[in-house]
């Protein structure tokens, strides 16, 4: 079998296609993903010292040993690499300080809040609770930088109220999984944190470049329910009796909406205007959250003990899925697999635009296979150098540094948001499968996140045509 595939593939590609497919397999079969990293690099570092030797006469004009090895004292340096990229990454350490803001704003009280006045402001138009939904996902996902606790809250909160006003179960669970996935690409974003590590470029860069396409996505999501509300009255209705709005609802909103805002404004607006690092505003951003937590006397030891522990936990699955990506990263560049991609990814089209778009395209598969996890710290570092070699013009912002790879990281993040909502693996929707009253089915969620991906997909198209969007904010910081 592999004689007769080597007279079309090296050694190198069939073990690189090998551990990919490995991979894959294990995943399907249930194994954690860190494991199934750790697990499938062993399987290959094994191969390559074993059984290997016996087909290198067979293979002699097709296969490049220097490539193969795997010897036992390079698997010694890859400690150091860890530590050094990982460990003693100043930037990283943002990643455990968001996620805990995220966490004890979801304690806080401020979400219930926000509802709740804004019920009160919307809740009489047609599609009005809809409405009040994406404009809270929208400030939750400027102001947490997860997507977990974001689905499950507004699951928890607008779903029964959608539920008792005779809303279509399609429409309120599309709504609900597709303006809680925002939190993952609107800053402060984890996403953002992990890509600004592999990619090598300014944290605070991808921040401000993500605002404007994350800002542009809740907006195509509210045109839709506003359009589609006056298309189909029937499954967005207007309650049967409406309260009168006035001055005293709308005070009831701007106290529920300020607190958050002026968290927004301190960890972004002290990035944006050069005050703060990425990682000491995280520190400010988690220190506001536990504030507003206590200025709503919903901060006891209970509570804080409950974020840490999660906070550790989701810190800790993330860096376990680091370290095993950068073995796996690690073992596959000794097959020579970057240059391998690298080459099937350029090969396939001269246009470079036409490259993005394919790489586009193959990010956008994945995303029905894997986590986004995965996706950011495998495939980016290996799409890295294609990017930097295309010859793209990103016109008029030549003081953003590396514009066209951080033009290249929003498109990547913005096609991400796909990831959570399309099945099998669309976190999104197990969440909110999880908080759902009895009735509404993974079938109601499934037809309900048809509408916000296409529109992920039309913002996707929108950042692609206009480069811009993702680089005028950060050229400004730099005085352009």
């Amino acid at each position: 079998m592999l004689q007769f595939l080597g007279q079309f593939l090296t050694l190198n590609e069939i073990a690189v296609a090998a551990m990919f497919l490995t991979f894959i397999y294990m995943l399907f079969r249930g194994i954690p993903v860190a494991m199934a990293l750790v697990g499938v690099s062993l399987i290959f570092v094994i191969l390559s010292q074993i059984l290997l030797d016996p087909f290198r006469a067979d293979f002699k004009d097709v296969i490049e040993f220097d490539r193969i090895g795997l010897e036992y004292n390079r698997l010694l340096a890859l400690s150091g690499r860890l530590f050094g990229n990982i460990v003693n990454n100043p930037v990283l350490v943002a990643l455990p300080m968001f996620i805990y803001m995220g966490l004890m704003l979801d304690q806080s009280g401020v979400a219930q809040r926000m509802m709740h006045a804004m019920q009160k402001l919307f809740g009489s138009l047609r599609g009005g609770l809809s409405l009040t939904v994406l404009l809270i996902g929208i400030i939750l996902a400027a102001s947490t930088g997860v997507i977990g606790a974001s689905v499950t809250l507004l699951g928890v909160m607008a779903l029964p109220a959608m539920m008792a006003q005779n809303y279509s179960k399609p429409i309120a669970t599309g709504t609900i999984a597709s303006a809680g996935t925002l939190g993952i690409l609107i800053p402060p974003s984890i996403m953002l944190v992990i890509m600004s590590d592999q990619l090598a470029i300014s944290l605070g860069d991808l921040f401000m470049g993500a605002l404007f396409p994350g800002l542009i996505l809740g907006a195509l999501y509210i045109v839709f329910i506003v359009v589609y509300g006056f298309l189909s009255p029937d499954s967005m209705p207007a309650p049967e009796k409406s309260e009168h709005v006035g001055m005293a609802e709308v005070k009831e909103v701007l106290l529920a909406v300020v607190p958050p805002m002026l968290l927004i404004l301190l960890v972004l607006g002290s990035i944006f205007v050069g005050v703060a690092t990425p990682t000491e505003a995280s520190g400010l951003g988690a220190l506001g959250a536990t504030v507003l937590a206590l200025l709503n006397r919903k901060l006891d030891w209970k509570v804080f003990r409950e974020v840490a522990r999660s906070t550790l936990n989701t810190a800790g699955y993330i860096t376990g899925i680091f370290l095993a990506a950068n073995f796996f990263a690690f073992v596959l560049r000794r097959y020579g697999g970057d240059e391998i991609v690298q080459h099937l990814v350029l090969s396939a089209f001269d246009n470079p635009y036409l490259t993005i778009a394919f790489i586009l395209f193959i990010v956008f598969c994945l995303g029905f296979l894997l986590d986004w996890i995965e996706i950011t710290i495998i495939i980016m570092p290996l799409m890295l150098p294609i990017i930097q070699g295309l010859d793209l013009a990103v016109p008029g912002f030549d003081q953003v540094r590396d514009p066209q790879v951080v033009w290249f990281a929003i498109l990547v993040a913005v096609t991400l948001q796909t990831s959570f909502l399309t099945p099998p693996v669309g976190f999104a929707l197990f969440y909110l499968k999880g908080v759902c009253p009895p009735g509404v089915t993974l079938a109601h969620i499934y037809k309900g996140i048809i509408p916000f991906v296409l529109l992920q997909l039309l913002g996707l198209f929108i950042v692609f045509e206009f480069p811009a969007l993702t680089t005028w904010l950060p050229a400004m910081a730099y005085g352009e």
